[in-house]
């Protein structure tokens, strides 16, 4: 499991998650609540790697994305 962060927008707060599993097409975030995650955002992974995501799912602590387009450095 590695952590990352969900980004909404260049001034908004950065959410911290745990990145439970991750593909080349998507992966599974949980946090301390999804109440309030849009539907796309910007997954920041360490190393320097942004992903645009779509939520696929949702429960109250995890979230499945698909990513879109490909990856950014």
């Amino acid at each position: 499991m590695k952590s990352g962060k969900i980004a909404l927008g260049d001034k908004a707060p950065k959410i911290d998650c745990a990145i439970r599993n991750i593909s080349d097409t998507g992966a599974c975030l949980q946090t301390s609540t999804t109440f309030g995650i849009p539907a796309t955002f910007e997954l920041l992974i360490p190393g320097g790697e942004r992903r645009s995501c779509q939520v696929v799912w949702r429960t109250d602590t995890r979230l499945g994305v698909s990513f879109r387009g490909g990856a950014n450095h």
